[in-house]
């Protein structure tokens, strides 16, 4: 009887052992490793593909504005005529200058032939020995070279008062101002009458290419491996929820900015119903790659703790811990980074209570 209880006794004390070396049945999933494919929505601003303030490069008064806010124009089309008179006044003063050296080259050109020909009847004649005194063919020489001094001089004028002339004709053509490129007016700040140029610093009128604009997304940091040029985004606007646009990536800035940690991008966008305006906030739905797979295991696969955050790995039939973090969710499974490879098995429903070196097996 004596030993029954102590056999007994023996039985309880080793149970709880017993138990604790016992496996613990677990279900285990292997790591995936699969590309990263996914959409964000991210938030762009639309600008104009060409925009200018135009202004008034010479001095003078507004004589008329053709176009006001909203108007279309093309390349080359007349928007704002100026008046300057004391222009008009420097143009006749300056083909009058023109002019009269133009008349003292053509003087000059007459009395270097007149010299010339003069020089060459001597030296024929002073082929004939006596004809002539030795000093006068040197002295007719000399008049040729005066005569060509002076026409070289003539038209060194002459060229000076012709560029002249044509700078302040080019001055002129200043005083019609045309559209740089085709476009909508989109402010207009002067009217007939108004002094401008000559320090008056107020531009005129602002064009805005708006039939193709750039779309601006600043796209996060974690983000920014899978843009490339020539991909396509879809995106919607709230002045038409019930349509979809495009536009391809064209510009990439390949920096950060300091203080948001974003990437500015540029996207080309044909707007050729004018339906889209700069200003407007699109809602862009930015795809994101990466360049090589990721590894991903179930959500619950993940456990965090105040002091670190870990996947419980198979590792010859015991439970290993494995720091990683966490990346991005798609559906069930998150992205891990840490020291695993594509098809070790994890615990799915893992806790911090399976201690390390547990002996795990699969159900």
């Amino acid at each position: 009887m004596k030993r029954n209880r102590v056999l007994i006794a023996l039985l309880c004390a080793l149970g709880p052992l017993a138990h604790a070396a016992a496996p613990q049945t677990n279900q285990l999933v292997p790591v995936i490793s699969k590309l990263v494919l996914r959409t964000v929505e991210l938030p762009g601003e639309f600008l104009p593909y060409l925009m200018v303030s135009l202004h008034a490069k010479v001095p003078g008064y507004v004589e008329r504005v053709l176009v006001d806010r909203g108007t279309l124009v093309q390349q080359g089309d007349l928007l704002v005529e100026l008046s300057a008179p004391e222009m008009n006044a420097q143009i006749a003063e300056g083909e009058s200058k023109a002019q009269a050296a133009t008349a003292e080259r053509t003087q000059a050109e007459a009395q270097l032939a007149a010299a010339e020909s003069t020089y060459e009847r001597m030296k024929k004649a002073a082929e004939t020995p006596g004809a002539i005194a030795g000093n006068e063919l040197i002295v007719t020489g000399k008049q040729v070279d005066a005569a060509r001094a002076l026409l070289n001089s003539r038209q060194q004028a002459s060229r000076a008062a012709e560029a002249a002339l044509r700078s302040l004709q080019d001055l002129q053509a200043y005083l019609k101002i045309t559209a740089p490129f085709e476009g909508v007016v989109t402010d207009r700040m002067v009217h007939p009458g108004a002094l401008v140029g000559a320090g008056n610093d107020t531009a005129l009128l602002v064009i805005q290419q708006v039939s193709r604009l750039r779309l601006v997304v600043a796209v996060p940091e974690e983000d920014v491996s899978g843009i490339r040029n020539g991909a396509v985004a879809t995106f919607q606007v709230p002045a038409w929820p019930d349509r979809t646009y495009s536009g391809t990536i064209s510009r990439i800035s390949r920096a950060l900015d300091a203080k948001t940690r974003t990437m500015p991008v540029e996207l080309d966008v044909t707007n050729r119903d004018g339906s889209l305006a700069p200003g407007m906030y699109p809602t862009v739905k930015w795809p994101v790659r990466r360049s090589r797979a990721a590894l991903f295991v179930p959500k619950t696969s993940v456990v965090t703790t105040t002091e670190r955050t870990f996947v419980i790995r198979e590792r010859g039939g015991r439970a290993e811990w494995v720091d990683v973090k966490k990346g991005v969710a798609d559906g069930d499974l998150v992205e891990v980074i840490g020291n695993l490879q594509p098809g070790d098995t994890v615990v799915r429903l893992a806790t911090d209570e399976m201690r390390e070196g547990t002996p795990i097996r699969a159900k």
